[in-house]
């Protein structure tokens, strides 16, 4: 069982645009697919309406995720929160302009049926440099950034000097989320949040998160992000894929195939405190549909008592016992009795002579 956005609810909402979440980064298998993800559910959870995108049309990584997620939901019959999702199919033809103009149409009418009746919409980017990738960026309200916490990522962004580890310019992908930012700030004059996310973090201090940590701050300062920590290296962010879970999920020895531990507890507030770090305009009418959501997951597959179906017939009264009074409306209800030959009224006196 799934639940999905309540379409009739949002459509008398008015044409409100949603927030776009951007997990964006030209490297891959940094976690942006997992953090979607996560931040889907999260927002879930908090009670939004949720569509997701999924733009990689190769490796599908979000879609096939969300696949399992709707699988394991219908064969355990648990509730879970699923989000409206698209994924957009990849042109096939031999013209690069004519895959471009069949794949904008794809994603035009994805964004068309999202925009005015979901709160926050996802999008999971590949990560290479396509048309609908750079596009999706300069739509971004939020860009998210994961970043694997080694130089070896940190060169998506900046490069380095190869002795003093000191910054000396922005790469590749910095630039392109310039151009983008410039390009949001034509459009509708609003900047975008960018937001780059510290992943697979060492539970340990060493010189090489600190050095880094030196280079993101220095960088920050030049491009516009900031940067907070995201999800450290866990094997339990792995596990979660088959079943297509989340640290946000109920999780019990039954859903995961053994008990949990503490690192699936410091999972969840990992993701907590990413999505307390971003900062994401919450819906307030989102807290309401968060606490009677999570009324209902309490009591969905609670049996009913016996009390609430079953009513128990009246016991018989003793012989002779006095009947038990009514209730004041019954009384005023019941009929009266007839009047029988023993108790009628005297016939009326004879008229007087």
């Amino acid at each position: 069982m799934f639940i999905e956005p309540d379409r009739r609810e949002a459509a008398q909402r008015g044409p409100l645009s949603a927030h776009v979440v951007v997990l964006g980064n030209e490297k891959g298998g940094s976690g942006k697919s997992t953090t979607a993800i996560h931040l889907a559910v999260a927002l879930m959870k908090a009670g939004q309406r949720v569509a997701t995108i999924d733009l990689d049309s190769r490796q599908q990584t979000l879609t096939h995720y969300l696949e399992r997620r709707r699988l394991w939901a219908r064969k355990v019959a648990k509730p879970v929160e699923m989000p409206l999702h698209f994924c957009i199919a990849r042109g096939e033809g031999l013209r690069i302009d004519e895959n471009e103009a069949a794949e904008f149409g794809r994603f035009a009418d994805a964004i068309a049926e999202i925009e005015h009746r979901h709160d926050f919409l996802v999008i999971d980017t590949p990560g290479t440099d396509t048309y609908l990738s750079r596009l999706a960026h300069s739509m971004a309200d939020t860009l998210v950034t994961p970043l694997n916490d080694s130089f070896l990522d940190f060169d998506v962004l900046g490069t380095v000097d190869p002795q003093t580890l000191e910054i000396t310019g922005a790469s590749h992908y910095a630039e392109l989320v310039r151009e983008a930012r410039r390009q949001r700030r034509i459009v509708d004059g609003k900047v975008t949040d960018w937001v780059v996310v510290r992943n697979r973090l060492s539970t340990l201090g060493s010189r090489n998160r600190r050095v880094v940590g030196e280079g993101l701050s220095t960088l920050a300062r030049r491009l516009g992000f900031r940067f907070v920590e995201g999800f450290c290296e866990r094997v339990v962010y792995r596990e979660f894929f088959p079943r297509g879970l989340t640290a946000l999920d109920e999780l019990d020895e039954a859903a995961l195939g053994t008990k949990p531990s503490m690192s699936h507890v410091t999972a969840r507030l990992e993701v907590q405190g990413l999505v307390s770090s971003l900062m994401l305009p919450l819906d307030a009418r989102g807290k309401k549909r968060a606490e009677a959501r999570a009324e209902w997951f309490m009591s969905a597959f609670r049996p009913l008592d016996v009390d609430d179906v079953l009513v128990d017939e009246p016991a018989p009264e003793p012989a002779g016992a006095d009947p038990a009074p009514l209730p004041a409306l019954a009384q005023a209800r019941r009929p009266a009795p007839p009047r029988s030959s023993a108790t009628a009224a005297p016939p009326p006196p004879p008229p007087a002579r």
